[in-house]
């Protein structure tokens, strides 16, 4: 029987040193996918299409983990607290990403430090949409009732995007109205239906079908062009006469800072391909969200350049960093 020689003993220090993620195939066991937001909200649908391929083709559970309030805070800090190991995953907006550290002047967590940038999966926008029973059918519309009715009007924002928007608005237009903060969009869009509140600025995803049923009415989409779900609908900036109105949002994906980069790279080629697949894109393409993505490098300096955008925004509406 052959002994081991004194390298292979040397060696095994090494080989225990090792983090336990260089010792394993990635994945072997179950990946949290943590969402900022609730059930039911526009990331938290996202999510759960990649997360069930990403069950289906790896043969490991793939859970979402609903964070929702606070900002985004508690679901951005669980994911840049936990092991680097590439099992907690933050599915998210660009109001942990984007907005946040535009408007907060400390954050729990540090958007650019503290994560593995992994892949940029789509951009979207949003839709002003108000209660049926609200004596407006535009834009134009919408600022004259504001005018005439100074501090009666509200607005709901399950977001720091949706707020953002609302306020960008505000400014622009010099309506008085109010902010009402609700954890998710879902939420904020069923006191519209009911008429507790008269509008909002929401996301695509969630807001689209109510205006499809009939159950808000859609005044106008704040992205910079029209959008081909829903083609006669125009822009903020044409229905209003608000030259440079504009506000998008966008999907990614981080791991946690210090996550390998092999396993950075493995997670990025997965949720490209997904994002490929046919019915997927499609899926996105429903709810006036284009897929887009590329290298966790370039999600990198998206998301910097995004940090700027939104604190520009933010500056220009006019709101102080809390």
């Amino acid at each position: 029987m052959m002994r081991p020689t004194r390298r292979a003993f040397a060696a095994l220090p090494l080989l225990a040193a090792l983090p336990a993620a260089a010792q394993e195939r990635y994945p072997s066991r179950a990946i949290r996918m943590v969402v900022p937001f609730a059930a039911g909200a526009a990331t938290d649908l996202r999510a759960r299409i990649f997360a069930e391929r990403m069950a289906q083709d790896w043969g490991q559970p793939v859970v979402v983990d609903n964070r929702g309030g606070a900002n985004g805070f508690l679901a951005a800090e669980a994911v840049a607290r936990a092991r680097p190991d590439g099992y907690t995953l933050l599915f998210t907006s660009n109001t942990t990403h984007g907005s946040n550290p535009a408007l907060f002047k400390r954050l729990p967590y540090d958007p650019i430090r503290d994560f593995e940038p992994v892949a940029l999966l789509g951009v979207s926008t949003m839709l002003v949409v108000v209660n049926n029973a609200l004596p407006v059918r535009s834009i134009a519309e919408l600022v004259a009732h504001g005018r005439a009715n100074p501090g009666k009007l509200s607005f709901g924002s399950g977001s720091q995007s949706s707020r953002m928007a609302g306020e960008m608005f505000k400014t622009m237009t010099g309506i008085d109205m109010v902010n009402v903060s609700y954890r998710s969009n879902p939420q904020a869009i069923t006191d519209v239906i009911s008429g507790t509140l008269p509008l909002m600025f929401c996301d695509t995803t969630t807001s689209i079908p109510q205006v499809r049923e009939g159950r808000v009415r859609a005044l106008a989409v704040t992205a910079a062009n029209r959008i081909s779900a829903m083609p006669d609908l125009p822009t903020v900036a044409e229905a209003g006469n608000l030259p440079g109105y504009e506000l998008g949002t966008w999907t990614a994906v981080y791991a946690t800072g210090g996550t390998p980069r092999e396993i950075v790279d493995q997670l990025n080629v997965k949720l490209r391909e997904i994002l490929a697949l046919p019915a997927v894109s499609a899926r996105l393409r429903e709810d006036a969200t284009e897929p887009l993505t590329g290298s966790p490098d370039h999600l990198r300096d998206f998301t910097r350049s995004e940090i700027e955008k939104w604190t520009r925004v933010a500056r220009q509406a006019g709101i102080e960093p809390e």
